[in-house]
């Protein structure tokens, strides 16, 4: 079972910053999958007309950054993330 802990949320325009606690069995590029398969299912279904402004199949760029929290503090990647609005 997929147990997976949404610690911090931020929505940019272009972007989406989230601190997740995983669990150790779960490869962060698994995560990202699943995260992104099914935020695009459920945007693509609840927002048909979006569809005329894709670029071929993708909602969401291919790529992703990922840090674990240990080389970093937490307290710093959650002060980064709630920046995000005000870094404009």
């Amino acid at each position: 079972m997929n147990r997976w802990w949404t610690k911090q949320i931020s929505i940019q325009p272009d972007h989406v910053h989230l601190l997740i606690q995983l669990n150790p069995r779960n490869s962060v590029a698994e995560v990202v999958q699943i995260l992104k398969g099914g935020s695009s299912r459920a945007i693509r279904k609840e927002f048909p007309e979006l569809e005329e402004f894709l670029w071929g199949d993708s909602f969401w760029a291919d790529g992703y950054f990922a840090e674990t929290v240990g080389q970093v503090d937490e307290e710093v990647v959650r002060k980064y993330i709630e920046n995000q609005d005000k870094a404009k």
